[in-house]
């Protein structure tokens, strides 16, 4: 088991944001957070990364328990986040960047340099723009550039917080189109997503978060078909590229047809 959350309560100030969150995230899954906005959801990202403390329960990382744990701690055990927004640093060089994220490697280069080669081949468009400086990226390639970062330092677990917000559909099949493939290839994934039914159709289990608390919980196919997480969570349908697709049948195909392009 990767990472595990036993009646995890965190909030900010004297106010609980979540309350008494049991969540687990296994080698090789993809788990999502559903939510509507203010639920809880970037919270309990921030929790298990460290950076909201935590006010009760216990968070298990590969069998170690981390609660107390500074951020940088749970990063060399190899839990990485990528906030909402990107947060790269737009006035250093993309090279930079991505050179940040393997901090933990400062005193191996060599380690650095291999890293790197690894990110680029997975983003080609970043391979070119090495040199450049990174505010000039679309909104996409900042992304890919956010999630390239997080992945120098080889981790575990790999958090993203909105990986989609602000992208036009073609950018988002490929976040998540990547997103799929660091899963077949040994990565665990904890997803915050507010596109939840395409982060759904990707996900092996979901968690929906309500006021804080866990209202819900299931595979990916089974909240999808869920008439409750639909009403209140997925709305009544969805638009993709003028597409309006109302089952979960249609949602998963028009995500492979999505990816393919």
């Amino acid at each position: 088991m990767t990472l595990e959350l036993k009646r995890v309560s965190a909030g900010y100030g004297s106010i609980d944001v979540i309350h008494d969150i049991d969540l687990i995230v296994r080698p090789r899954e993809i788990v999502t957070l559903v939510g509507a906005n203010g639920a809880g959801k970037s919270t309990l990202v921030k929790t298990v990364s460290g950076l909201t403390p935590i006010r009760a329960g216990t968070i298990t990382f590969n069998g170690e328990r981390v609660e107390a744990a500074s951020t940088a701690t749970r990063m060399n055990l190899g839990i990485v986040h990528i906030p909402e927004g990107r947060q790269i640093f737009s006035g250093l060089s993309v090279r930079e960047n991505l050179d940040l994220g393997a901090y933990i490697h400062r005193r191996r280069p060599d380690q650095t340099a291999a890293q790197r080669a690894e990110v680029v081949m997975r983003f080609p468009l970043l391979q070119e723009r090495l040199p450049d400086v990174a505010g000039n990226l679309s909104g996409g390639q900042q992304q890919m550039l956010a999630i390239g970062r997080g992945l120098m330092s080889g981790p575990k677990l790999l958090m993203l917080d909105e990986p989609s917000l602000g992208l036009a559909p073609r950018l988002v099949a490929e976040i998540f189109k990547l997103i799929v493939g660091l899963r077949e290839q040994g990565l665990a994934i904890l997803l915050s997503e507010q596109n939840a039914r395409l982060s759904l159709a990707i996900a092996d289990r979901g968690y929906v978060i309500e006021n804080g608390r866990v209202a819900l919980t299931g595979s990916g196919q089974e909240l999808l078909g869920s008439k409750d997480v639909a009403d209140r969570y997925l709305g009544v349908g969805v638009r993709l590229e003028g597409s309006s697709v109302r089952d979960k049948r249609g949602i998963a195909r028009r995500l492979h047809d999505l990816m393919r392009v």
